[in-house]
């Protein structure tokens, strides 16, 4: 029997995880299905409610559902409870259960790109969205000492901050040169500004290590600067396919591994979006 999985979102057809997970069931010859599925907000509950019957072994949810999904699962795992999203769903005995994926794919693509990351005291993140909220967790649950979130409004950044406690502290843009000054770890989450000049990363230390959980285009701004200064750093393709192992586990039963041709399916496939290509 096909065992069957999804991802949800409004709209979806942008998602590139059919391409990752029809990568997988080829690779592992499993007999399996992963299909887009566009749910509007006000039809998200009765989804969810029906998901069992539909035969449905789980799923992604992607914006603007991983509110929702938080607030509508039978049981959450710690990190989504930490996160305050959802964004993998799946099956235990009956109950539907809410996980969130983000910060073991952050976690893991610096592992394998960025080696010595763990060894960071001070990680400074800019943003303060949902995806800050999972790089934040990520980097204390990875043992970083501090951590400060830099945002154009202030006020955001030490909303988010508070959640944390006392290893967190929220900033403004006027305090981003001095806070680089001591930083070992740099990760932006804000999408690229093509038509802006290139971030200044000159008062960071040329032992700081840099990434950027954005992807389109692959070289950000970001990894522009870095590249710039010779530091090292790490582009946000290699979250997107670690995030998605843990899903796939749960569904299928067979814990995939994220390598190189898989890498080189997804990068031509962003080529072509970019280009104009991919439509």
């Amino acid at each position: 029997m096909t065992t069957r999985a999804f991802v949800t979102g409004w709209p979806i057809a942008h998602s590139r995880s059919p391409l990752i997970h029809g990568f997988w069931l080829r690779e592992h010859g499993i007999d399996g299905a992963y299909d887009r599925i566009a749910v509007s907000p006000e039809d998200f509950s009765s989804f969810l409610t029906g998901l069992a019957a539909a035969g449905l072994a789980g799923g992604n949810v992607t914006i603007p559902h991983k509110e929702m999904a938080f607030a509508n699962v039978d049981r959450r795992t710690g990190d989504a409870e930490a996160i305050g999203a959802v964004n993998t769903l799946w099956f235990e005995k009956g109950r539907l259960v809410g996980g969130n994926t983000d910060a073991h794919g952050f976690s893991a693509n610096l592992d394998e790109r960025l080696v010595g990351w763990r060894n960071a005291e001070t990680a400074t993140v800019i943003g303060a969205g949902g995806a800050a909220r999972a790089i934040i967790h990520a980097l204390l649950s990875a043992g970083v000492a501090r951590v400060r979130v830099v945002n154009r409004t202030a006020s955001r950044a030490a909303t988010l901050a508070g959640i944390f406690g006392d290893k967190v502290s929220g900033h403004g843009l006027e305090e981003q040169a001095t806070l680089l000054a001591q930083t070992d770890l740099l990760v932006n989450t804000v999408p690229a500004d093509l038509s802006a000049p290139l971030p200044d990363l000159s008062s960071l230390p040329q032992s700081a290590l840099v990434t950027d959980i954005v992807y389109v285009p692959l070289m950000t701004p970001v990894l522009r600067a870095a590249e710039a200064r010779g530091l090292r750093f790490a582009d946000g393709v290699g979250m997107l396919l670690h995030q998605a192992v843990p899903g796939f586990e749960r569904w299928f039963g067979t814990r995939p591994v994220v390598g190189e041709t898989l890498r080189a399916l997804v990068l031509d496939d962003l080529d072509a979006e970019v280009t104009g290509a991919g439509g």
